[in-house]
């Protein structure tokens, strides 16, 4: 299996070694999206376009060195919808994969508290950022849906790219989407925990993790289907 993708690698590392992979990749995820956004409203002086690709940039660059680096150890899912489309793929034990979603969320939640710790805020806090409607729902299951098309194509076709496809489509998704992108509920749930730029209001939080899993499960449907070859003609 090709370095950087995130499939299940072969059983090089021990269960424990990949969990916490699993955990520190998405921790640092997590410090990056939330690091860079309070950056970025720093010294944007107001301009929120301008945060927001400071949040944005960070955000594909850095998804593309921890898919490199963590991939060929955990797979470097970092993302519990992730794990469940390869978990239907039997590509993944459920056990397995449960624990991959409880340490994603533990790790999720350590990172946005790094980054509270650097930038001198509060390290627990409660986001009061409303991110409500069918428009932010809709556009949490085209993200998420597109997603996981970008990492089931890779897998099948070009392993080795998936980390600059990954952190390329994220990049555009955070701009192409109404609600930015989050595509990941992990993710969804530490930053309810972060009142800054990147954060989202727990009362939200539902609607978005909702969404996600059904576009990763239409997704799983969809590429199930087209990626199934039919063999010579």
């Amino acid at each position: 299996m090709s370095e950087g993708n995130l499939q299940l690698p072969p059983r090089a590392f021990s269960l424990a070694r990949r969990l916490a992979a699993e955990a520190i990749g998405t921790a640092l995820l997590l410090t990056v999206i939330i690091g860079s956004g309070v950056m970025g409203e720093r010294l944007a002086g107001g301009n929120v376009a301008l945060a927001l690709l400071g949040n944005t940039l960070a955000t594909g660059a850095g998804l593309v060195v921890l898919i490199t680096v963590f991939g060929p150890i955990c797979g470097a899912h970092f993302n519990p919808v992730v794990t469940l489309v390869f978990a239907s793929r039997r590509e993944i034990a459920w056990p397995v994969a449960a624990a991959y979603a409880a340490v994603q969320t533990v790790g999720a939640v350590a990172g946005v508290w790094i980054a509270h710790i650097m930038f001198a805020l509060p390290v627990f806090e409660v986001s009061a950022k409303l991110r409500d409607g069918p428009g932010q729902a809709f556009s949490e299951l085209v993200a998420t849906f597109g997603l996981v098309a970008t990492i089931l194509g890779c897998v099948k076709f070009r392993p080795n790219f998936t980390p600059i496809a990954v952190g390329l489509y994220i990049t555009a998704a955070y701009w192409f989407t109404a609600s930015t992108s989050f595509a990941n509920p992990a993710v969804t749930v530490a930053r309810s925990l972060s009142d800054t730029f990147a954060g989202i209001a727990p009362v939200s939080a539902p609607l978005f993790i909702a969404a996600q899993f059904a576009g990763a499960a239409l997704a799983t449907a969809i590429f199930g289907w087209l990626l199934r070859e039919d063999g010579p003609r």
